[in-house]
């Protein structure tokens, strides 16, 4: 990012899009091994799992009236695993949001880049991220719980063949995943990025995200949409030609499938954390809020165990809140 700060608010989505791709050129080893140690094994979970957990569910649906015995060893074995998956996925998407936005911050005040101070700074900034998420977590079961509700009457009202309750009722549907769905994802996403650079997290850094996406909601909109939507189609494809095309496909040509869509669903996902780093500093121009780059280079010091003046602050505003 060689833009000054004041000209990245008239950054458009192909400019995003540049600027993000652009910068692991500026650090290419460190990229490489972010992406190898946390993006790849991230990337492949989503994937791969569904080639674990697919065979159990066949086997649950194919015995239905097996021994109790047999068929509680194949749900535990089931609920085990996914159980570990969303674990998994949970602490390497963290990880990843950490070790991508700490060094894109650091080339953004030169500060010296490695993969091993990344890895350092990465533990402080986990717990950061970690109360970021429990509030968005709970802002997700909120919404979950109004989807699951609307589903319901939907339901119900097609039962009673009511049809415009049965309308009404999809129409808040398609509201909720299309609107409100992608507005929390991209909170969230500008929330983790608030909450490593910023000295706030928890529902703090949520405010801040809030008031950051103030006339850029759009924008956002474009860009979680695209993302989920192109995640969406690499996982259907997966789903369709590497887990259920056996019968029409042979092992040497699922493989080969599965290998080219792990590997895409790498570049969208480093791309994708990338763009939200970037979007951050778009949405501060917008706003007017100055960084002060010595300032940051001191709290992405403090990460590393390195002196930080008493004083510091990225953006005077949080000084007087």
């Amino acid at each position: 990012m060689d833009l000054a700060p004041e000209e990245l608010q008239f950054l458009s989505i192909p400019d995003i899009l540049r600027e993000s791709i652009s910068i692991p050129k500026r650090s290419p080893k460190t990229f490489y091994l972010i992406t190898l140690v946390l993006i790849f094994p991230l990337s492949f979970a989503i994937l791969a799992h569904s080639l674990f957990t697919h065979p159990i569910l066949n086997q649950i649906q194919s015995h239905p009236l097996a021994e109790p015995a047999q068929t509680r060893h194949e749900w535990t074995l089931l609920l085990t695993f996914q159980f570990g998956y969303l674990i998994f996925l949970f602490c390497f998407s963290l990880l990843s949001t950490a070790a991508v936005v700490f060094t894109v911050a650091s080339l953004y005040t030169s500060k010296p880049v490695s993969f091993s101070s990344t890895i350092s700074a990465i533990p402080k900034v986990f717990k950061r991220l970690f109360i970021t998420f429990a509030w968005v977590s709970l802002l997700m079961f909120v919404y979950n719980a109004l989807l699951i509700a609307f589903l319901v009457l939907f339901f119900i009202a097609v039962d009673y063949q009511n049809a415009l309750l049965s309308f009404l009722a999809f129409v808040v549907i398609l509201v909720l995943f299309l609107g409100v769905h992608v507005y929390i994802t991209a909170l969230w996403h500008l929330a983790s990025v608030v909450s490593v650079l910023e000295p706030i997290y928890g529902l703090a850094a949520m405010k801040k995200s809030y008031e950051l996406l103030k006339g850029r909601v759009k924008m956002a909109s474009v860009l979680v949409f695209g993302y989920l939507t192109i995640c969406g189609v690499i996982g259907g494809i997966f789903g369709t030609v590497v887990v259920h095309g056996g019968e029409s496909h042979g092992i040497f040509a699922r493989i080969l499938a599965g290998g080219l869509l792990v590997g895409l669903l790498v570049i969208v996902n480093l791309v994708g954390l990338l763009v939200q780093s970037v979007f951050y500093y778009v949405c501060k121009s917008y706003h007017n809020q100055g960084i002060d780059k010595s300032a940051l280079y001191d709290h992405l010091g403090g990460y590393l165990g390195e002196y930080v003046p008493l004083k510091s602050s990225i953006q005077m505003e949080n000084l007087d809140t």
